[in-house]
């Protein structure tokens, strides 16, 4: 298969993956909010916003004009990535998000990827940014995107999170 023909059926399931999440996080974000979360990080939170669709743009953009054939073993990680996310999302349940909120008693999550990594969703998320492009042959645009969203993990997201997380003694990601 040619990654001009992959490139748009991956910015579709990319495009209806995305908006489904984001009416979970609204509506987990309701529940949290009801119970008394805070949030933090808000002033950082468009700079994703616009980070992920324009990766999506992009490498739909890159690949249709790539003329390559689909990169198989991108192609795989990316599809595995998949069963990853959705298992970090279970884990969270009620609490994952794709803003920072923090709910006063909650309970630190420390089963599934926790267990392995202190935060398993924003290594999805770099597996996915790097994979799907090359996957059709958006060798820039998977560069480009992955040295962006690291610095923005490392320099702003990540120690937001950590800050937001080590003022409630009994939190960081949490299940009640």
């Amino acid at each position: 298969m040619k990654a001009r023909t992959l490139a748009p059926l991956l910015l579709a399931f990319l495009g209806v993956q995305r908006l489904l999440e984001l009416r979970l996080a609204r509506a987990n974000e309701r529940w949290a909010r009801e119970h008394g979360a805070v949030e933090y990080g808000q002033e950082h939170y468009p700079l994703f916003f616009v980070l992920h669709p324009a990766w999506m743009v992009c490498t739909l953009l890159e690949g249709r004009a790539s003329g390559r054939r689909v990169n198989g073993p991108a192609l795989a990680l990316f599809v595995l990535a998949q069963p990853l996310r959705y298992w970090v999302i279970r884990t969270l349940g009620r609490y994952w998000n794709t803003r920072i909120l923090i709910v006063p008693g909650g309970q630190r999550v420390t089963g599934g990827p926790f267990r392995l990594l202190r935060h398993p969703n924003y290594a999805v998320v770099a597996l996915e940014l790097l994979s799907a492009p090359l996957a059709v042959g958006a060798w820039r645009t998977a560069l480009v995107f992955t040295l962006l969203n690291a610095g923005l993990l490392v320099l702003i997201r990540i120690p937001a999170e950590e800050r937001a997380l080590a003022n409630y003694a009994a939190a960081r990601p949490y299940r009640s």
